[in-house]
């Protein structure tokens, strides 16, 4: 028979110096482990626990009948992140007037996601820092816990280079450009930091991470990681094709193991998509090309017709992926994935006082989803209301149409929001298809027409309907470099192209008039009108596109 008592999993965490924000205690007459004293906006009143509510498990640990100080002791001993099972006090009251088993309903499999601080946490990863040596300095100490494997990062200064890097203290490290220095003792790390020269990327993890590995038995590595805080960022390029094809010629350089994009032409699909002369080719597609041949890469960007997405690299950011020892396509991966939920526990969202002032309206944002997904995460606080966008990536469909981070969203497809879920949100983008229309508004905006009763809706908007994505062609630029939110580069909205030619060589433009002989010292270049005309025996390959 279905039970009728459904737990809830809370997941707090918290920093160094606070508490988790609430009481546990057994009171006289009354069964089980009691919370009380929730904090106002601190981690447990984030995550959703309630005055009242008993404390069933502690990290999978079932507790309702274990002694009182054994329960603290096992909070205390989870440091600065925390696990519960939770029931509200009526049904935990109702449960135990029917007899019903609150231990198999404690290690049952919850239904839910566990809450992180009020936003449905994903799997924890391992993350990828890289440090360039300041004045002072790393800014950080290596430190060593007894009984515990491996060296942990100490005395993170708040200002330094590793803090900025992503560090955080007690982090503790598994590579070390690309080694794992798991077993390594204080003096090899710290000759490794000081072979490296003056920058180095360590691979961490922290506490919460730690454990949840450990638990699972699964052996950490560079190509699990979260790549968002490495500050040198891959490329996202969307070309369409124009008249004269993309408007660039790629080239394979065997001395330099790669493909790389050479000769961009003025005011080409791609220059407006932000393509640089000598960026390595990674991906076409989300496909990795970089242990193909060079013929094998022409014909995967011909079958992509007249719309091609790629994933490149400048050689700064090469470099550092090649220090770290993994391949740019996580970066593909963690961009590709538009609705995941924030990995790391996300705070409230700081109130902004009401202006008093009917400028503020909401926006209608149309958004046409690319290859590279419709370029925003979802989020949610619990105890708020409604669902806010974080992390816009520059220049995607999301911030050409207008959607700024912190949005909050009131309408998706014409339908009002504000009382759905987070979950119900997140299906309905999903539904949407290609096209989705959001309608949103700013914080002040919210507070202002909340405080004056007034529903928001389009018809606020006034004269102005919709943001739609800008249609003629924008200035190709450099993503903003952000520690913290990955973002793809501008994308540039094209004329259409003509109907395709009958011939694979008429989409080719013709090859420039003949250059004088190259030099000993450079790669021979090769200007070919089909792919059947390529030199094997040339050190560098060029295809027009």
């Amino acid at each position: 028979m279905a039970s009728s008592v459904h737990p809830r999993v809370l997941k707090l965490t918290k920093q160094d110096s606070q508490s988790y924000g609430f009481f546990l205690r057994i009171e006289m007459g009354k069964e089980g482990h009691l919370v009380r004293n929730v904090e106002k906006g601190g981690p447990a009143e984030q995550a959703g626990m309630k005055d009242g509510d008993r404390v069933l498990t502690v990290n999978g640990v079932f507790v309702d009948k274990e002694d009182h100080i054994r329960v603290v002791e096992l909070v205390k001993e989870s440091g600065l992140s925390v696990t519960f099972q939770v029931l509200d006090e009526e049904s935990y009251e109702m449960a135990k007037e029917k007899g019903i088993s609150l231990s198999e309903e404690g290690q049952a499999r919850p239904t839910q996601q566990p809450v992180m601080n009020g936003v449905a946490g994903a799997i924890p990863k391992p993350k990828l820092c890289y440090l360039v040596k300041g004045e002072k300095g790393y800014g950080f100490s290596l430190a060593s816990t007894q009984g515990v494997q491996g060296m942990f990062l100490s005395e993170v200064h708040p200002s330094g280079v590793a803090a900025k890097a992503g560090v955080q203290n007690n982090d503790r490290l598994i590579e070390l450009n690309g080694d794992n220095v798991e077993s390594s003792n204080h003096e090899q790390i710290v000759d490794k930091v000081k072979a490296s020269g003056n920058s180095i990327v360590f691979l961490v993890v922290d506490r919460e991470a730690d454990r949840y590995y450990k638990n699972k038995q699964i052996k950490l590595a560079g190509g699990m990681a979260t790549v968002k805080h490495l500050p040198h960022k891959p490329r996202i390029a969307e070309l369409t094709k124009g008249p004269d094809g993309y408007g660039f010629y790629l080239r394979q350089q065997h001395a330099k193991l790669g493909h790389f994009i050479k000769d961009i032409d003025a005011g080409s699909p791609a220059d407006k998509a932000g393509l640089k002369d000598m960026d390595r080719l990674m991906a076409v597609n989300g496909d990795p090309v970089d242990s193909l041949e060079h013929e094998q890469v022409v014909e995967k960007i011909r079958q992509c017709g007249k719309k091609s997405t790629l994933l490149v690299v400048d050689g700064e950011t090469d470099q550092m992926y090649k220090m770290a020892c993994v391949t740019p396509l996580l970066y593909w991966d963690e961009v590709m994935n538009s609705y995941s939920e924030a990995a790391e526990p996300a705070a409230a969202t700081p109130t902004t006082s009401s202006r008093e002032s009917s400028e503020h309206k909401p926006r209608l944002c149309l958004l046409k989803k690319t290859s590279g997904g419709f370029g925003f995460h979802l989020n949610a606080i619990q105890g708020l209301p409604g669902q806010f966008v974080k992390e816009v990536a520059s220049g995607s469909p999301a911030d050409k149409a207008g959607l700024v981070d912190d949005n909050i969203v009131i309408e998706v497809n014409g339908d009002n929001v504000e009382n759905k879920s987070y979950e119900e949100v997140v299906e309905m983008i999903k539904k949407s298809g290609n096209r989705l229309e959001m309608l949103v508004i700013e914080e002040a905006a919210y507070d202002y027409f909340k405080d004056k009763n007034i529903p928001i809706t389009t018809a606020l908007i006034g004269t102005s309907k919709m943001n739609k994505p800008a249609t003629p062609p924008v200035k190709a630029k450099e993503p903003k470099k952000q520690e913290d939110h990955p973002a793809p580069a501008p994308v540039t909205a094209s004329s259409p192209s003509p109907p395709p030619s009958p011939t694979l060589a008429a989409n080719l433009t013709p090859p420039p008039s003949p250059a004088t002989a190259p030099s000993q010292d450079s790669p021979k270049e090769t200007r070919k009108r089909s792919v059947s005309s390529s030199s094997s025996a040339s050190e560098g390959d060029d295809e027009r596109f």
